[in-house]
């Protein structure tokens, strides 16, 4: 999927075909710190939008895994994406979770489809604020950094 993603936007990083191989790419290139992310918030917490690029080999995508209960454990605390597109305004996106689901999302950018061919749109997630109550996430960079 990430091969064919970079190939889609004319972009020449390709990928090996396990993970094992990519962090071995990763280290080589002084990248040696695991980015794995078990996130904690509470009332009041919010994470701003951002892109996870910690170093100069970026794998594409990463998954976000709600470990909590949305109106039980916590509200508010939605996990938002935006698309930075070119000559528009951006378009905010909340993708609603529930307790052990995940989400896959781009790392720095994504594909579109538009009338002259496929462009790419940069993106940027977050956490809107908490509310109230406690909110665990397991994010997984399968990249590691510098």
């Amino acid at each position: 999927m990430a091969n064919r993603r970079n190939e889609q936007m004319g972009l020449a990083p390709r990928f090996p075909e396990n993970h094992a191989a990519w962090l071995e790419r990763c280290h080589a290139a002084g990248q040696q710190r695991p980015t794995p992310l078990l996130l904690r918030y509470g009332a009041g917490d919010y994470n701003c939008l951002h892109q996870d690029v910690y170093g100069e080999l970026v794998f594409p995508l990463q998954v976000a895994f709600l470990l909590s209960r949305p109106g039980e454990d916590f509200t508010g605390g939605e996990f938002v994406l935006t698309e930075q597109r070119p000559r528009m305004q951006s378009r905010a996106e909340v993708v609603p979770l529930s307790q052990g689901e995940g989400v896959i999302f781009p790392v720095h950018h994504r594909p579109v489809q538009g009338t002259r061919g496929i462009y790419r749109v940069n993106m940027r997630h977050g956490v809107s604020r908490l509310r109230a109550g406690g909110r665990h996430t397991l994010g997984i960079i399968f990249h590691d950094g510098k």
